[in-house]
């Protein structure tokens, strides 16, 4: 029986199929995801994130990074620390953050694996680019929201899933290492579910807020 990664709930049906995976959706949380045993090992899921050429003196990069960084500086009080979760090869994000006055911590399960990181306090936490890749987004989610401060901040970057119709001809879907996929629907009934304010700065950024 099949199981949602993010809810846990098995109310689970095909959804998709390419020539080299199958897609499912859970009935309660709406996630759409690629059954654990189509997933990448680890060392080949490194292997493709070691191609990744993301660096903060790439102006590009940060101008990408600036959809979720300008509208998560605005709400931020000054001085809040701040952890990149998923921080990548490059880490840039957080050295935003920290030119605009936010002390960091990074956290990589593969470039920065940083137990302590893990065990702190945060008023606001950032997860760009990071969900597709979660094989138990559930638990990670959960691990995230229980080290935000009251009040603080969940800012997540993340192409968004629209229509069965445009699912099949998805770009995003073709990376090997995207296994999740979350719709605005999906994100809504996480922040139901955990008591958290949801905004949607953009087609692909999401700010929750916990009371």
């Amino acid at each position: 029986m099949r199981c949602c990664p993010l809810c846990d709930a098995t109310t689970v049906t095909h959804y998709h199929q390419d020539r080299r995976r199958d897609y499912y959706q859970c009935g309660t949380c709406q996630l759409v995801f690629v059954p654990p045993e189509q997933h990448l090992s680890a060392a080949l899921e490194k292997a493709e994130y070691d191609r990744h050429q993301n660096s903060p003196h790439d102006t590009g990069y940060r101008d990408f990074l600036g959809r979720l960084f300008t509208p998560l500086l605005a709400k931020l009080p000054a001085g809040a620390c701040g952890l990149d979760f998923g921080a990548g090869p490059g880490p840039t994000l957080s050295v935003m953050f920290e030119e605009a006055g936010h002390p960091m911590a990074i956290y990589d399960v593969f470039y920065a694996p940083d137990p302590e990181a893990l065990r702190k306090p945060y008023g606001f936490i950032t997860a760009t680019e990071v969900l597709e890749h979660l094989a138990r987004p559930g638990q990670v989610l959960a691990q995230l929201l229980g080290q935000l401060e009251p009040g603080g901040y969940l800012g997540v970057m993340t192409k968004r899933v629209s229509t069965k119709d445009a699912f099949t001809r998805w770009h995003y879907i073709n990376d090997p290492t995207h296994v999740c996929f979350f719709s605005e629907a999906t994100f809504t009934w996480w922040a139901q579910k955990h008591h958290l304010a949801v905004e949607f700065p953009g087609n692909d950024c999401v700010i929750l807020q916990k009371h």
